[in-house]
């Protein structure tokens, strides 16, 4: 007869009550995140500016996509789970994203499409973590995936470090939507699904292209949100 070990917290370890559960003292930690918010890009506001308020950045530069639905602010414990996942290969870790991801998630989204990598690192890495998290929030809502709908058509040096300018010149141009996966996305609302948000310049890009294809609109579908100015990826 074999041992099943107890459920930990995803974080620090400690034993919890179930399965993709965070013990007190990480969810304590972190900034979950939803209303009252931005009407442009979701980003969170101290009180109800009532309906239809934008943020600065969204009134002086209006954004292409339809929303940012981040789980939670981007803060060590959030920061730690998403390396975990990345480069711990705890491909686990993506359904615990997922479930928190789901509560933000607007309705209406018909497609899934995760944000893909050069295949020069995937082949490194052995995975891609937004494709991770997207079949996670597929069995949980029914949405399907698209996997190959977007690819990365070179591969591009970290952005981090970067300014945005240099981050937009850094991304320009490297997504497209396989030709042969043009008509299954031209219609549709796209949940464009990564692990962190941090300066956009990543989706932004990947949302011109999709809008470009005939997207009906692109809501970015991440786990965690930078919310202050200086970005990491």
């Amino acid at each position: 007869m074999g041992l099943s070990l107890p459920p930990r917290c995803p974080v620090c370890g400690v034993v919890v009550g179930d399965d993709h559960q965070f013990c007190s003292g990480c969810w304590s930690a972190m900034t979950f995140l939803g209303p009252p918010g931005c009407a442009a890009c979701n980003r969170p506001f101290a009180y109800d500016r009532g309906p239809g308020a934008r943020c600065a950045a969204c009134i002086a530069d209006p954004p292409r996509h339809a929303g940012i639905c981040a789980a939670v602010a981007y803060d060590d414990v959030s920061r730690g789970l998403a390396l975990r996942l990345k480069y711990g290969r705890r491909t686990g870790l993506g359904e615990t994203m997922a479930r928190h991801i789901v509560r933000t998630m607007p309705a209406g989204v018909d497609l899934l499409v995760p944000v893909p990598l050069h295949r020069w690192r995937l082949w490194s890495r052995g995975f891609n973590q937004a494709l991770v998290m997207a079949l996670a929030i597929a069995r949980r809502t029914g949405v399907p995936v698209d996997r190959h709908a977007l690819v990365r058509t070179r591969a591009t040096p970290s952005l981090k470090g970067l300014g945005r300018k240099a981050r937009a010149r850094a991304v320009a141009g490297v997504f497209a939507v396989a030709p042969e996966h043009g008509m299954a996305v031209r219609g549709k609302a796209v949940g464009l699904v990564d692990d962190v948000y941090s300066s956009g310049a990543t989706t932004d890009a990947a949302t011109r292209v999709l809008l470009a294809a005939g997207a009906r609109s692109v809501t970015i579908l991440c786990w965690a949100r930078v919310l202050d100015a200086a970005a990491d990826d």
